[in-house]
């Protein structure tokens, strides 16, 4: 996965080197700017067993700054915004593996290096008992439980 660019960030920045599960890194800028997820709308996408997107809505593509072209085929965690803990993840993964669905919030990073919070529910797609892949859809969580997530990830690391 890339790193950043500087000249896609609106706005002063910080900027951070994460470490993914695969050990790879990317080096990442990003902002206070907060992009609210529209009331009604679902940012659903859809990605390989190893967490390459598939599928992107609208809704997605509009929300994460990027461009559809740029969403297929890059990974998931392109959205990774660098305050979300690894173990925050780790349960995801875990959840997943018992092909069982998870939801969780998550404050994903967008190509600007702004940021917006979601309603997660991550879904198995499972097919004559195999996984093929996964389901995400994501809408705007209310104030109170980003307040609890962002107290709760602030105990993880």
């Amino acid at each position: 996965m890339n790193d950043m660019k500087m000249a896609d960030i609106i706005g002063e920045y910080r900027e951070k080197v994460l470490t993914f599960h695969d050990d790879s890194q990317r080096k990442v800028f990003y902002t206070e700017v907060e992009f609210p997820v529209p009331d009604g709308r679902l940012i659903v996408s859809r990605t390989d067993l190893k967490g390459a997107i598939t599928h992107a809505n609208e809704s997605f593509v509009e929300m994460s700054g990027y461009t559809r072209e740029e969403l297929i085929g890059a990974p998931h965690s392109i959205l990774r915004h660098p305050e979300m803990p690894a173990a925050a993840f780790q349960g995801l993964w875990s959840t997943l593996a018992e092909k069982k669905k998870w939801h969780g919030y998550v404050k994903n990073l967008r190509k600007d290096g702004g940021f917006y919070w979601v309603y997660a529910t991550v879904i198995p797609n499972i097919r004559g008992g195999e996984v093929l892949g996964y389901t995400s859809v994501r809408r705007r969580p209310s104030k109170m439980k980003v307040k609890e997530a962002e107290a709760l990830y602030e105990t993880l690391t």
